[in-house]
């Protein structure tokens, strides 16, 4: 049998996780995502865990505002949740999730759908590509100093 890949925050997104199915047992599939919602902010408030709902994030193009991504919660100020409620779950959400690790940069999400049976959560990681960037980006502002004495350290 395979072995569990661990991902970043584990205890977190464990009690993150451990929420979500508590409201589950209570509510049951069958209910508006804003219901669910509620009740995650009440259950994530008993578990004593930091959250930011419906976080406005500004995406921007130079210095031109052109509008905002919000994810349902960020959990601890590193992990992204986002939660639904429909009987089957569409691919595009997963891709909305790795929308948002993309643009904050945050190693992990939670794609939660309250509206099936048995509640199955999914661990969402940003792109590979995402990542690079976000490396050689910020190495573009590294000096050129650090830079030589990084790459003698290497060689």
């Amino acid at each position: 049998m395979g072995e569990k890949v661990k991902g970043p925050y584990e205890d977190l997104t464990y009690r993150i996780i451990g929420a979500a199915m508590a409201v589950h047992r209570r509510i049951g599939p069958g209910q508006k995502e804003v219901v669910y919602q509620r009740a995650l902010e009440e259950q994530f408030k008993q578990a004593g865990l930091n959250f930011e709902p419906e976080k406005k994030l500004p995406v921007y193009d130079r210095d031109r505002l052109l509008g905002f991504y919000i994810p349902d919660f960020i959990v601890e100020g590193k992990v992204i949740v986002e939660i639904k409620a429909f009987a089957t779950l569409h691919q595009k959400y997963l891709g909305q999730v790795i929308t948002y690790l993309n643009h904050t940069g945050l190693p992990i999400g939670l794609l939660i759908n309250f509206g099936e049976r048995s509640l199955r959560p999914r661990r969402v990681f940003p792109s590979p590509q995402a990542i690079e960037f976000r490396h050689n980006f910020q190495w573009m502002f590294v000096p050129d100093w650090l830079k030589a004495q990084n790459q003698r350290d290497e060689g």
